[in-house]
């Protein structure tokens, strides 16, 4: 990993945040796009067994002939956006990985979520870098120690900032972004990603 940011946790693992990764003006011109531009879904997955709609809407781009699955839910990729591609590039800069695709999340307002979990889909290999770009309303993103539950840390993700998750974090570390009452507008998530062939 290719930046001067210090490592933000305290053992196993690398988490990166860069708060204005984006500029104010491009953050909005980027988010107008993608919120009306995006082939947004509400798909369900699998929890425990049982089948749920999640919490927010999806939509999967990347190269050709890439697809991802996760509790559950297999999505192909669909080729990329613009606007997607030339987030990816500027990613690029701070974090020299060959990503292939991009998984967003609309949080349409406060209601919508993410519960704990961590990224450690085998597709993604052992030690998989994730590149987190917010965009829109502010949101709160919880991580806790996977085994223990007791190391708890918080990161306010604002308008046009990165987070990059890298190492052993999705081995040791699990992460959420929970619900927040006051929160009326919407905020879209871009996790770039790297799937693995013969996945």
């Amino acid at each position: 990993m290719q930046t001067n940011q210090e490592n933000l946790l305290p053992f196993h693992g690398n988490v990166y945040f860069f708060p204005n990764f984006f500029g104010d003006e491009e953050s909005r011109e980027l988010f107008e796009s993608l919120y009306h531009e995006l082939h947004w879904k509400h798909k369900p997955i699998k929890i425990f067994g049982k089948e749920i709609m999640q919490p927010r809407l999806t939509a999967f781009y990347g190269d050709p002939g890439t697809s991802y699955t996760y509790s559950g839910l297999q999505q192909a990729a669909i080729p990329w956006h613009p606007a997607l591609s030339g987030i990816k590039r500027k990613i690029e800069t701070a974090c020299p990985e060959p990503f292939n695709c991009v998984l967003a999340n609309l949080y349409r307002d406060g209601q919508d979520s993410m519960g704990w979990h961590r990224d450690n889909e085998e597709s993604l290999g052992a030690c998989p870098t994730i590149a987190s770009v917010s965009l829109g309303a502010s949101r709160s993103f919880q991580m806790r120690d996977y085994a223990t539950k007791s190391t708890r840390l918080s990161f306010e993700l604002g308008n046009g900032s990165l987070l990059i998750m890298s190492g052993e974090t999705q081995q040791y570390w699990e992460h959420q972004v929970p619900k927040s009452k006051p929160i009326s507008s919407p905020r879209i998530n871009l996790t770039f990603r790297h799937i693995m062939a013969n996945f």
